[in-house]
């Protein structure tokens, strides 16, 4: 309709009117004899007046009009009114017929096909994935072996299915990819695609939900009609915790649109309809709060854990992510692997790329051990903040809170070793003390973890035997060593008292499907007595770390005064500073060592040496590491 009025507006011949008059000021102007010339078109009246302008007015029904044109002597020109042509007529009875025609054929396409598709609404947005470009195999993914064996056999599957077709064998029709963020769920499920060489529709378990009901259920129908026309195939569900959330879930429970998605998805993996050759990959952090139907057999048949990378395993992915990327020969991928402990792939992969900015920054040519350490530093504390304006006074407060933290760790036999003390504020903390482990471990006993709970409580008792008074900065400190103890007596089972129970169960969130709080399943007397447990455990470690501080308050003065001095302490320094040396005789050491003089002796028999403590300290070059191990008594 739009279109055929611009057709009958452009289709006149253009017409310039300057004034438009009623009627009687139109009669004033020809009494006046203001008007030369008097047109008649249509129902209309246009005059031309002496200054060359037209005036244009509606003709009434007067009988005078003709006599007083004449009187006036003004030509009257009569002039019929124009008519449109023929094709604009004929397009104002075609184009709305077309319209409506063309109406009528969008929505029964629309309408057809997977879902129920109006207006695009309920197509599935999965992505093909190109195998040919960028492509990903197993060999991009480093320490995930055993995971990468897991899905190795899917591929195989899919290149050769004769081969287990004939022993009578059927490949799972599912596998969950459960794991931590960052430890490369995604990147196995690219692999996967690369290696198998067959279809690949990767979706987000997101892309399901909308803001119209029964779209989510249309895009499931959607994506496995196109799977099946690709079979055989992967279709790859990303963070599917997202659609497949166990049902019934918050406080009124009901069928809302997330649980006809989830039910729709059930249905098309293991329903009535059986799906040949399609097998569907999922990735999710959170496995507890997915619905107990979507995990059994023959819908997921096969759960994949991907776990944190060992040593080992973050050595191959810093293999990974360090080329393309000019090294320095003093990098030592083993000593790294062993300084991150509980990274992730991510955090590797992020670890390496702020090395080469810091390189970049620095403008050098080749990363070096430096800017990987500093990288490290950065992801697990925090960005230096150098320019922060602290008064001596809350700077030495920070020198003694660390000092205290690196004295009793490093005295403590069962603890982490120190590797680097600093009082240069990073992210939210004004300093920190680094303990790595030696190895990766998957156990804790009860003395390691009060020896850790007496070193974070080490920071605050520091600050009350020198200042005798105590500041906010140990707040974390004290949040973290309780949380250790409460867990000690409440799941571990470590308490003297109570003895080996688990008391009470762990508090979950209503809308994740569960329980609305933490039950309690134990008594009003029990209660008290898990609180006196946790305040008599607490005070154990706290005065287990005040007697080590009083017994070593000089060396404790000693790092203290060498932070204020350098800011920042590395494991060679505090065990020299434990040892009664200073920085100056630090220093004086290393200058020996590059003259050639064999300082390994002097070592030995430093080791010997008895000590105040009831550890010995044993000092490894080749790892540039401290040891302790408990002292015989004689």
């Amino acid at each position: 309709m739009i279109a055929v009025a611009l057709i009958q507006t452009f289709s006149r011949p253009p017409e310039v009117v300057r004034d438009i008059r009623y009627y009687p000021d139109f009669i004033e102007l020809v009494e006046k004899g203001e008007v030369t010339e008097v047109r008649l078109i249509g129902n209309n009246i246009e005059a031309l007046r002496t200054d060359g302008t037209k005036v244009r007015t509606f003709k009434p029904a007067d009988d005078e009009l003709t006599a007083r044109l004449i009187k006036h002597n003004i030509p009257l020109d009569p002039r019929p009114e124009p008519e449109p042509p023929w094709w604009s007529t004929l397009l104002t009875y075609l184009i709305p017929f077309v319209l409506i025609i063309g109406l009528f054929f969008f929505f029964m396409q629309q309408t057809q096909g997977g879902g129920n598709r109006v207006m695009n609404f309920g197509r599935s947005k999965a992505r093909l994935y190109d195998g040919e470009r960028k492509k990903v195999t197993f060999d991009h993914v480093a320490g995930a072996d055993e995971e990468k064996y897991e899905l190795q056999e899917i591929v195989e599957f899919l290149k050769d299915p004769k081969k287990f077709n004939e022993l009578g064998a059927r490949i799972p029709k599912g596998v969950l990819l459960v794991g931590p963020p960052g430890t490369g769920k995604t990147l196995l499920a690219r692999a996967v695609a690369g290696e198998a060489g067959v279809p690949f529709f990767s979706i987000s378990g997101s892309d399901f939900v909308e803001m119209f009901v029964g779209v989510g259920a249309s895009r499931v129908r959607d994506l496995f009609e196109n799977a099946k026309k690709s079979s055989p195939c992967i279709v790859f569900i990303d963070e599917i915790d997202a659609v497949g959330r166990q049902r019934g879930a918050g406080l009124g429970g009901g069928h809302d649109e997330r649980e006809q998605t989830l039910n729709q998805l059930l249905v098309e993996m293991d329903g009535f309809d059986i799906n040949v050759g399609i097998i569907i990959l999922a990735a999710t952090n959170r496995p507890d709060i997915l619905d107990p139907a979507l995990l059994r057999p023959g819908r997921f048949d096969r759960q994949v854990i991907v776990s944190l990378p060992d040593v080992k395993g973050r050595e191959e992915i810093l293999k990974v992510h360090i080329k393309g990327k000019p090294m320095a020969p003093d990098v030592d991928l083993k000593v790294l692997a062993r300084r991150t402990p509980g990274f992730t792939g991510a955090d590797i992969e992020n670890l390496v790329n702020e090395a080469a900015l810091l390189t970049a920054r620095r403008n050098k040519k080749v990363v070096e051990t430096d800017e990987m350490e500093e990288a490290i530093d950065r992801v697990i504390a925090g960005t230096e903040k150098k320019s922060r304006v602290i008064s001596e006074f809350e700077k030495k407060l920070v020198a003694f809170h660390e000092a205290g933290h690196a004295l009793v760790g490093f005295l403590l036999p069962k603890t982490d070793p120190v590797h680097k003390v600093s009082i240069i504020p990073r992210g939210k903390a004004g300093g920190y003390t680094l303990m790595l482990p030696e190895e990766d471990r998957y156990y804790m006993t009860r003395s390691e973890l009060l020896d850790r709970v007496a070193t974070l409580l080490a920071g605050r008792v520091a600050e009350q035997v020198v200042f005798n008074e105590v500041s906010t900065g140990a707040q974390n400190d004290l949040e973290r060593s309780t949380v250790i103890v409460r867990q000690m007596i409440m799941e571990y089972g470590m308490s003297e008292a109570l003895g080996p129970i688990t008391l009470g169960r762990k508090h979950e969130q209503i809308f994740l499907g569960r329980d609305l709080a933490r039950d309690r399943d134990f008594s009003e007397e029990i209660a008290k007595a898990i609180d006196k447990e946790i305040r008599r455990t607490m005070d154990r470690c706290y005065h287990m770390a005040e007697e080590l501080i009083i017994q070593h308050r000089q060396k404790l003065d000693a790092i203290a005064e060498a932070l204020l001095e350098k800011e920042t302490l590395d494991a060679m320094e505090i065990a020299a500073l434990m040892e009664g040396k200073s920085l100056a005789d630090l220093e004086a050491e290393k200058k020996l060592k590059e003259q050639g003089v064999d300082l390994k002796k002097a070592w030995e028999e430093k080791k010997k040496e008895k000590t105040s403590s009831k550890v010995k300290v044993i000092f490894r070059p080749e790892k540039g590491d401290i040891r302790r191990e408990p002292r015989e008594e004689v």
